[in-house]
């Protein structure tokens, strides 16, 4: 069965069309009201230098982000190329994300930091819009730090590294 929107785009059509894609990774961490949480996102983005602001989107149907919301401060954990088993791991439900074999720390307002990641990037929230079936949240970056590391990709389905070409 064809199951097509308003606009009459099939649906796995357009699903098809975007796996075409390639996103990096990131985990987006924060503490709630004393409790860690996080989740997976693929559609992260920078939105502005100056502020520096950065986005992603949440499904409106996530258990997650009613806590994430509440949070004062929210980390983004950009993954390194061989971090697809922690990008598996928040991205599934009824898991103690943050348990062993997690690695994390606190940092700022207690925000979890994951280890080893290729970048951190710490966010008071800006803002958030519901736009279809997700809401989009808007970040400020209050800092941000690097490592040698590269990223971790996601394409069609499957986890993968970054070969730049020679």
């Amino acid at each position: 069965m064809t199951i097509t929107d308003e606009t009459g785009v099939d649906g796995e059509r357009f699903r098809s069309a975007l796996a075409r894609h390639a996103a990096g990774v990131v985990v987006v961490t924060a503490n709630s009201r004393g409790v860690p949480v996080g989740l997976t996102a693929t559609s992260f983005s920078s939105v502005s230098l100056a502020p520096p602001l950065v986005s992603f989107y949440v499904a409106q149907s996530s258990a997650t982000w009613p806590w994430l919301r509440l949070a004062g401060t929210f980390a983004v954990n950009v993954l390194a190329g061989d971090q697809h088993d922690v990008a598996g791991r928040f991205a599934r439900k009824d898991v103690d994300r943050f348990a062993e074999p997690t690695r994390w720390r606190p940092g700022p307002a207690g925000t979890p930091l994951l280890e080893d990641v290729a970048a951190h990037l710490i966010c008071a929230p800006h803002s958030t819009m519901a736009i279809g079936d997700h809401i989009l949240v808007v970040g400020l970056v209050t800092s941000a730090s690097t490592t040698r590391a590269a990223p971790l990709l996601y394409h069609h389905g499957r986890y993968g590294r970054f070969q730049p070409h020679p």
